[in-house]
């Protein structure tokens, strides 16, 4: 396991763990105040893959404090680690929640680039309260930090299934454990990502899967509208698991990704597709 540096306008470093492997590449990308850290035993799953995992700009290893939180920007970065670390390939993207938005929308972009997209928990439709992002940024500038420790890190966060990446991803300083994320930066990103790309999605070329947690964050009116407008997309509804399906449906998860890249959809699995 290798880690790679993409450099990027504007001074902005992109952090991307390399597994190695010569089977198809794949690219993972986390969600919102996450980082690659979390999708490691994905990519660990995917044995028969070449895994970059990338931490998007403003997380995990990745520039802290990136001027530029554009949705073109996350786009960019991820079309470079394609084209800087796997040149001559065509890759599948793998995105979860904000790292499905980016994702979507660098297919969108560069379809020459890609065999396939997979959505996690992920949705295009934005949206038109601006609380949503204020509420976000307001909770992630409320955590106490530093924290003492773990255990002190744990009781403020609670036991939600995302908490063990975001306690493993803390960042040890002389006064105490902090996020590797700034709040301001989070609140930034997802009004960005809250922005309506129906256009992108409409002319999405290449297979799509977008798959949903069965106690996932979207409403049944919006998984059906993702797929009235691109039925060819093919759509799987776990039988568990949170927004976080990547951690606490992991089994079902990467049962229903192996299948997917392998193409091998069988019929039991169209069983739960809607």
């Amino acid at each position: 396991m290798t880690s790679c540096v993409v450099q990027r306008p504007g001074g902005v470093c992109i952090a991307v763990t390399d597994l190695g492997g010569d089977g198809p590449v794949v690219v993972l990308l986390h969600g919102l105040a996450g980082s690659s850290r979390e999708l490691l035993r994905t990519a660990r799953a995917l044995q028969d893959h070449r895994v970059l995992l990338v931490d998007q700009r403003g997380h995990g290893a990745s520039t802290r404090l990136p001027d530029d939180l554009s949705r073109d920007a996350f786009v960019g970065d991820v079309v470079a680690a394609i084209e800087e670390l796997a040149p001559g390939s065509r890759a599948t993207l793998v995105g979860q929640s904000m790292g499905a938005h980016t994702a979507s929308l660098a297919a969108a972009a560069r379809p020459d680039l890609l065999e396939g997209l997979v959505m996690l928990e992920g949705h295009v439709s934005g949206s038109d309260d601006p609380r949503e992002a204020a509420g976000l940024g307001a909770y992630f500038a409320s955590w106490p930090v530093p924290f003492r420790d773990e255990a002190a890190a744990r009781e403020f966060l609670g036991d939600d299934a995302i908490v063990d990446a975001w306690v493993a991803d803390l960042q040890s300083t002389d006064d105490g454990l902090v996020p590797r994320f700034d709040a301001a930066v989070m609140q930034r990103t997802i009004e960005a990502v809250h922005e309506p790309r129906w256009d992108e999605w409409e002319a999405l070329q290449v297979p799509t899967l977008a798959i949903f947690a069965k106690h996932g964050m979207f409403s049944d009116a919006d998984k059906d509208e993702l797929i009235r407008r691109r039925p060819e997309t093919v759509r799987v509804d776990l039988s568990g698991g949170s927004h976080d399906a990547h951690l606490d449906a992991f089994d079902e998860w990467i049962d229903v990704l192996r299948r997917w890249l392998s193409r091998d959809q069988a019929s039991d699995s169209r069983t739960s597709v809607r």
